[in-house]
């Protein structure tokens, strides 16, 4: 599989954006995907994951009720839609897949895609 992800760019605090990650393979359904972001000068960490088959999602905490992760299985694209930012959700996101369902850690991911850049302005 690879992945294509855009979406990002510069929003107010309080604004959203969506973010999409469009895969390239046959058998979508069959990975598990995920969201990361590396903020400036920090480590790369989890956002959000949506399993294969069964599509149940899971969120770092500090994203709960403000990110949502959804697949549309037609389009063969995860998105990321992000709600109320903050400055602190100033980051480069990247999308992965093929990890094990409940393992978030960077490790796990074997597939990633280039990075979309989010800037959140106060």
């Amino acid at each position: 599989v690879q992945l294509q992800a855009c979406g990002g760019g510069l929003v107010q605090a309080g604004g959203s954006l969506r973010l999409s990650c469009a895969a390239s393979t046959y058998s979508f359904t069959t990975y598990t995907y995920a969201w990361f972001r590396q903020p400036p000068g920090k480590e790369r960490e989890f956002v959000a994951a949506v399993a294969a088959f069964s599509g149940r999602t899971h969120y770092a905490d500090s994203m709960k009720g403000r990110f949502t992760i959804s697949r549309v299985n037609a389009r063969n694209t995860v998105y990321l839609q992000m709600n109320n930012l903050k400055p602190e959700d100033t980051a480069v996101y990247f999308c992965a897949a093929d990890g094990r369902d409940s393992d978030y850690s960077v490790a796990n991911y074997d597939v990633w895609g280039q990075g979309t850049e989010v800037t959140v302005s106060s």
